[in-house]
């Protein structure tokens, strides 16, 4: 650009540079998500050998009762001498077997259901789209109870609880992405080919979700956690002697002002675990989400 002065001699200026569109757009910062997978990690490795090392989590004769931490017994010993550690070494354990096993269910019975509703007849399609909406008429942990009143305590009836009030949120999330999956170019080609349903629902669809459920999965899987150490605080979830973060803290209430540490770990590790799942949900969503990129 050219610029003449007073005295008329001219000049040549350039033009500003816009810094915004010259400077690269940083991608957000993965140190969550990768401290979230390092505690995951650690965390199943505590859950496969700590329950038996140095003590094992049963074991009434490990210490003296409620000692406090130290090099023998890291976190200290509970009323009846038990190893701390072991025990929410075990209540992981727990956790990650009741949680996994349910988002496995309610990822099968969630995508199955999704599919029905966008894909099968409408006479099967409105009474599934029907249940699903009835379904969040209850609330999670009522709806629990409820079941687990029904059937009794242990295990098995806190699995199905969960699985039971896990799987509408999945479904719904499925039907919606599937809904606007179904007139895209690819998925018209395939069935303009001749392909079946069930192929276009499992080669062309669903590859295109995995991401984002499991982005979902991770965050439902600390809900479940979090809902499974609940039933447990209330004596309706695992039953003792099977250690359980929730049923550590509630035995640990009598002595909050005596012996807090004892109160703490449980709920250090619970609170550790629930931030870790949702950092790392929240990173597999920032990756796969075009604006962050």
């Amino acid at each position: 650009m050219r610029l003449k002065t007073r005295g008329g001699l001219e000049g040549q200026v350039e033009a500003p540079v816009n810094v915004a569109r010259a400077t690269p757009r940083r991608r957000p910062s993965n140190v969550l998500l990768w401290f979230g997978v390092a505690y995951l990690v650690l965390l199943a490795v505590v859950a496969v050998v700590g329950p038996f090392w140095p003590y094992h989590y049963l074991d009434d004769q490990a210490g003296r009762p409620l000692e406090g931490a130290s090099a023998q017994h890291w976190m200290g010993t509970d009323l009846q001498g038990r190893d701390v550690f072991a025990r929410v070494a075990f209540g992981a354990r727990m956790s990650l077997l009741v949680g996994l096993t349910v988002m496995a269910i309610s990822l099968t019975a969630g995508i199955f259901m999704g599919s029905l509703s966008v894909y099968a007849p409408k006479w099967i399609r409105i009474p599934v789209m029907r249940l699903t909406d009835g379904m969040f008429a209850f609330p999670d942990i009522l709806l629990a109870i409820l079941i687990i009143g029904i059937w009794g305590m242990g295990v098995t009836p806190v699995i199905v609880a969960l699985s039971i009030t896990a799987w509408p949120g999945i479904a719904r999330l499925t039907m919606t992405q599937i809904a606007s999956l179904k007139d895209r170019e690819f998925v018209v080609a395939a069935k303009a080919m001749g392909a079946s349903t069930f192929y276009l629902v499992v080669r062309h669809v669903l590859p295109q979700l995995w991401g984002v459920l499991l982005a979902v999965a991770m965050v439902d899987l600390a809900a479940t956690i979090l809902a499974e150490s609940t039933l447990s605080f209330l004596g309706i979830g695992i039953q003792p002697p099977t250690p359980s973060w929730g049923s550590m803290i509630n035995d640990a209430r009598d002595y909050l002002n005596s012996n807090p540490m004892l109160i703490f770990w449980p709920c250090l590790v619970l609170s550790l675990t629930i931030f870790a799942l949702n950092f790392v949900g929240d990173g597999i969503r920032a990756m796969l989400d075009p604006r962050s990129r």
